[in-house]
Parts: structure tokens; sequence; C-alpha cells
């Protein structure tokens, strides 16, 4: 199982239309997956048509993170019920904002991980729709992950929280989860005819490198119209949607890659440590200075 936090530290760059479009390449893959909806906006959930009625969610989960508990807080996506396959939802809810404090205890930062170790043998890949922010529950996702995929628009303020990212995964990997790291960075709403957003990205990979990210993604209404109607792109008709779902194929088979994984049925390559043995490097983390933070 290979976990991947898609985050972005300033609002509204597109993160949440990320995840949902690496979701439905995942999906179209047949791809076992599971998406965390880890944002208080709980977007992701609703563009997966999940009906959170009378159901436990990522909230009851923070709070006990016993086997139980997340069973009953995962639903399979209504994108399933038209085409086969497994793409789950750890249900979002608005009461997640009750665990994203400022300053976490080292017991709460884990508490994610010590969750998905009770499924960890069900899912090829999971992909995790952090806050927009760096307070405790992107801190909780990135303990729990693998690999940090940092969205951003090719604007000064964005590049600037796409720079305080990096930063800060540095700082969790060094102090808190050796084994974390970015993926990379992948520009939403590029536009090629704007001056602007070319100069900000050929400035993202002065700073950067190769952790920018092709191919870029720009700015189609048939994302917009698939998430309105609760649809993966994959299956939305018309050459725009066809052509943002090349795009996400190509950033997932980046994933797969860095996680060791056959692209073509998701086979893990590599070992993997056990639950137990997740839990016991759990157990014993160290606490990250403030250098560098942004809480």
């Amino acid at each position: 199982m290979h976990v991947l936090s898609i985050s972005s530290l300033k609002g509204g760059v597109g993160k949440t239309t990320v995840t949902l479009g690496l979701a439905s390449a995942a999906f179209s893959r047949g791809l076992r997956t599971l998406v965390v909806d880890l944002d208080p906006q709980s977007d992701v959930s609703t563009g997966m048509d999940i009906d959170p009625t009378d159901k436990l969610n990522i909230a009851d989960v923070l709070e006990n993170p016993r086997e139980k508990t997340v069973r009953e807080a995962i639903a399979p996506s209504g994108w399933t019920k038209q085409h086969g396959g497994t793409v789950d939802v750890l249900i979002g809810s608005p009461a997640a904002i009750n665990f994203d404090g400022p300053h976490p205890s080292i017991r709460d930062i884990w508490k994610l991980e010590e969750a998905l170790a009770n499924i960890e043998s069900e899912y090829d890949l999971v992909l995790v729709d952090c806050a927009p922010s760096l307070n405790a529950l992107t801190r909780t996702a990135w303990a729990a992950s693998d690999r940090v995929l940092v969205v951003t628009e090719p604007g000064l303020f964005s590049v600037a929280a796409a720079d305080r990212a990096l930063r800060a995964i540095e700082e969790i990997r060094r102090g808190l989860s050796p084994r974390l790291q970015p993926l990379g960075i992948v520009v939403n709403r590029a536009r090629p005819q704007s001056m602007e957003h070319q100069f900000r990205i050929r400035e993202m990979r002065e700073m950067f490198g190769p952790l920018v990210l092709n191919p870029q993604l720009p700015e189609r209404t048939s994302l917009q119209q698939a998430q309105g109607a609760a649809k993966p792109v994959h299956v939305w008709p018309g050459e725009n949607a066809q052509e943002m779902a090349g795009y996400f194929d190509q950033i997932l088979d980046r994933v797969l890659r860095s996680a060791d994984l056959d692209s073509s049925n998701g086979t893990n390559t590599r070992s993997t440590a056990s639950s137990a043995e997740r839990n016991r490097k759990a157990s014993t983390p160290q606490k990250p200075s403030d250098e560098g933070s942004d809480s």
C-alpha cells in the first residue's frame, strides 16, 4: 500500500481537483484505491458521490482509530455504481476541523498512520486530500504518507506557498517520518498564453528543478463539469475531458514509479513493513523542531 498526500499550503489552487483526477486515473487503471478526505470542506467526498448519512467519518477515526471505526467510516464511491472496480472513500466531515490545532501532540499526529495500518493489505494506493494549511491535519497526513504531491498555481503567492510546503516536508522527514519524500510539484490551471504564468513556471523550475512535474494542468471546463456531476473525468465525454484524463494518467505513472508499483495492475514490487513494524516506528517518533514551520 502506497500513501500519497495531495497538499497545498494555499487554498484555491485546485488541490481537490487534482485528488479527484488522480482517483479517476487509478480507478480507470483498476487499482484498489482509498481516498482519505482529510480536508474539513469535504469536497472530495462530494465529488466522489458519497452519501455521509448515518455513517462514521474521518473525525470519528481521528478520535478513535481502531479497526472497527475505520471500516465503518469507509464507503464505496458512487463511481462504482456504473463502472466496476474498487475506489473507496474515508468520508470527510466538517468536524475534522476540531483536530486541526496548531500544536498537535505526537500521539495525535500518528492517528491516521494507526488507522491505515488496519487496512493496509486491502488497497494498492491511498490518496489523502489534505487541509490547505500546515496545522495538525496536514502533519497527520504527512506522517502517514510515503510521498507528498504539492499542488500550486503559476502565481507569486502560490509559488511562495510551494516553497514553504517543500521546506515543511523536509522538516517532517528529518524530525518525524524518515520515509517521507516529496513526489514533486504539479502546476495547476496553467495558461500557456499568459506571460505571467510562463514567467512563474520558469521561476519554479529555477527554484525547484526536476521537482516541477510535467505535464502542467491547463484550465478546462470539463473538469468542473465532471466534478459537478460527481463523475470520474476518465468517463466524461469530450476531447477536453480525455485530454485531462491523459494528463492525470501521466502523473499517476509518476506516482506508481515512485512507489515501485507495476503501473498495469498495481502490484507492489517492494517489501513493505508490516503493521506491527509500522506501529513500532510510530510509537517512538521524535518531535520536529519549530524551525521552518508554518504553524
